[in-house]
C-alpha cells in the first residue's frame, strides 16, 4: 500500500533507512519511529516507493 501523502513517504523512508542500519534509530522521531518498530522492511519499501507528484503534504 503506497503512502497517501509526502509526509508519510518521508517517514517511511526514514524508518526504512534505520531498519537497514543506515541511520541510527535514536535519530527517528514520532511516526518514523513507530513505523520502524511495527512494520517489516518489505512493508516500508512498499509504503515509501512511488512518486510524490500530486500528493498532498499531509493527510488528516
Amino acid at each position: 500500500m503506497p503512502a497517501k501523502s509526502k509526509a508519510q513517504q518521508k517517514a517511511a523512508g526514514a524508518a526504512l533507512s534505520a531498519k537497514r542500519g543506515d541511520t541510527l534509530r535514536s535519530k527517528l522521531k514520532d511516526a518514523s519511529k513507530e513505523m520502524a518498530e511495527s512494520m517489516t522492511e518489505k512493508q516500508l519499501e512498499d509504503f515509501a516507493k512511488g512518486s510524490t507528484k500530486g500528493k498532498p503534504e499531509h493527510v488528516d
